[in-house]
C-alpha cells in the first residue's frame, strides 16, 4: 500500500474533541476532506474544514445539504450525523430526534447481547433503570458544586432534596414510579435555577421558540442544549453497539427512547444550569453553544458516558 493510500487513524470516539452545528452551508468533500461551504453570496467561496476523525456527531440545521462523498466520508470515521431545526430545535416536533448511525459491521456486540439479556427481565431493567436516576444526582451534584455562577448565586443541592430523590428511587417498584420520582427532582432543580436567575414564572415547554421574555429564551436554550445532548447520547451507544430501542425509562414506543435515558445523565448537570444562566444573560445561541460544548469537552462528558453505560451493561 502507498503513502497516499494509507488512512490517518481516528481518535476513539471518546476522547473526541468535535461537535458541529452548521446552518446555511452545504457539506461536501473537497481534496481527501470533508468541508462545509458558507453561502455567504461574495465571489470568493469560504470553505471550512471539518476534521471528521476527531469529530464525535455534526448536527445539520435549518438550510443545509450534505453531499453522498460527504457523507460516506463521516461514516468511515464513525461520525453520526443529526438534522434538526434552526437552533438546534427538531423540524417536525419535540420528541423526534433522527440521527444517521454510520454503517459498521464491525461494532461489538457484547455490550447489545448483554443489554438484550438484562432487558427483558423487568426486575433488572428496573434495577438498571435506578443506576442511571442515581447516577444522575451524583452528577448533577459534582457539577453544581463546581459551578461558579450557580455557587455566586447561592444554589446548590441541598442533602434534603438529595435524600428525598434516593428515598424515592428506593421504594419505586415499577417504571411508572421511577418516571413519578424523576419528574419531581426535575421540578425542584428547574425551581432552584429559576430563582437563581429571579424566572420565577418559568415553565418548561417544549419547542416554544419564542424569545420575547426571559423563561422563553431559557426554553429555547434547553431545546437546543438538550439536542445537543441527544448527540452525545447517541454517540455512545452506536460506539457501544446497543440499539436505541431498548429504553430503560423512557416510553417504550418511541424507536430512540434509550437516547434520552442517556442524554439525561448529563442533561441536569450540565444544559440546564447553562441554559438558565444564558437565558437571563440574553446570550447568542453561538456564544451559549460554544461555551456548553467546551464544559462537555473540559468535563470528558463523552469518556464518562462510554464508561458509565459500558459498565451498566
Amino acid at each position: 500500500m502507498t503513502k497516499a493510500q494509507v488512512k490517518p487513524r481516528s481518535i476513539m470516539l471518546s476522547k473526541r474533541a468535535n461537535v458541529f452545528y452548521l446552518e446555511h452551508v452545504r457539506v461536501m468533500q473537497k481534496d481527501e476532506r470533508v468541508v462545509y461551504l458558507t453561502e455567504t453570496g461574495e465571489a470568493i467561496e469560504r470553505f471550512f474544514n471539518i476534521p471528521e476523525r476527531n469529530t464525535a456527531f455534526v448536527l445539520l440545521g435549518k438550510g443545509t445539504s450534505i453531499t453522498d462523498a460527504a457523507a460516506r466520508r463521516l461514516a468511515d470515521a464513525n461520525v453520526l450525523v443529526g438534522f434538526c431545526g434552526s437552533g438546534g430545535s427538531p423540524l417536525f416536533s419535540a420528541t423526534d430526534y433522527t440521527f444517521l448511525a454510520p454503517q459498521s459491521e464491525y461494532r461489538p456486540t457484547e455490550y447489545m447481547q448483554a443489554w438484550v439479556k438484562a432487558w427483558f427481565d423487568e426486575p433488572t431493567r428496573i434495577a438498571m433503570a435506578k443506576q442511571v436516576l442515581r447516577k444522575r444526582a451524583e452528577w448533577t451534584l459534582d457539577a453544581w458544586s463546581d459551578n461558579s455562577e450557580l455557587l455566586k448565586r447561592k444554589i446548590s443541592l441541598t442533602d434534603d432534596l438529595l435524600r428525598r430523590f434516593d428515598n424515592e428511587i428506593d421504594v419505586a417498584d415499577s417504571c411508572q414510579g421511577l418516571l413519578l420520582a424523576e419528574a419531581k427532582w426535575a421540578k425542584a432543580l428547574y425551581a432552584k435555577l429559576a430563582q437563581a436567575v429571579k424566572a420565577e414564572s418559568f415553565k418548561r415547554e417544549e419547542g416554544k421558540g419564542a424569545a420575547e421574555s426571559v423563561e422563553d429564551r431559557i426554553n429555547g436554550f434547553l431545546d437546543h442544549g438538550n439536542y445537543i445532548a441527544y448527540g452525545y447520547a447517541a454517540t455512545v451507544l452506536n460506539g457501544l453497539g446497543i440499539s436505541f430501542s431498548l429504553p430503560l425509562l423512557h416510553g417504550k414506543t418511541r424507536r430512540g427512547a434509550l437516547v434520552f435515558d442517556v442524554a439525561d445523565l448529563i442533561k441536569d448537570a450540565y444544559i440546564m444550569p447553562a441554559a438558565f444562566l444564558a437565558g437571563a444573560g440574553k446570550q447568542a445561541q453561538r456564544d451559549f453553544r460554544a461555551e456548553l460544548i467546551e464544559t462537555c469537552q473540559k468535563q470528558e462528558v463523552l469518556d464518562q458516558l462510554f464508561s458509565f453505560v459500558s459498565k451498566l451493561a
